[in-house]
């Protein structure tokens, strides 16, 4: 069990993590950077939810993410739902675990499908429903 590896996905919108688990000492990394280091301040505590919510089994491992794609705010919860996602994987799919995440807030755990709507033809940068304002005279 010393030598356990486990790899987990996380998506929102365009952004894609996967996060690598092993037996550790709670070192968390995105993207070869500590989690202490990443900004803005707020995207730190959103990713760290998880961490706190498992914070016994959170202590014990150590966790790299590599996250591309999207925005920050995207990239934020990709990271939160495959650390999650990992931690649970790691605990032998624990369903006390994973009900906790899951009231807490069910992204952890679930994919959510909404992705931006794409642009129609001839309007590019205008956006999908975007139309001709009317005038009355």
């Amino acid at each position: 069990m010393s030598d356990k590896i486990m790899m987990a996905t996380g998506k929102r919108k365009v952004a894609k993590a996967r996060a690598t688990i092993r037996k550790g000492t709670g070192i968390v990394r995105i993207n070869k950077l500590s989690l202490e280091n990443v900004q803005p301040k707020y995207f730190q505590m959103a990713i760290s939810t998880p961490l706190v919510i498992a914070s016994d089994v959170a202590k014990s491992v150590d966790i790299d993410v590599n996250v591309v794609g999207g925005g920050i705010t995207g990239q934020s919860d990709a990271i939160k739902q495959a650390i999650a996602r990992a931690i649970v994987k790691w605990n032998g799919d624990s369903e006390e675990l994973k009900k906790k995440f899951i009231a807490y807030d069910r992204n952890l755990i679930v994919f959510d499908s909404r992705k931006n709507e794409p642009s129609k033809f001839s309007r590019s940068s205008a956006g999908p429903r975007r139309k001709r304002q009317s005038s009355k005279r």
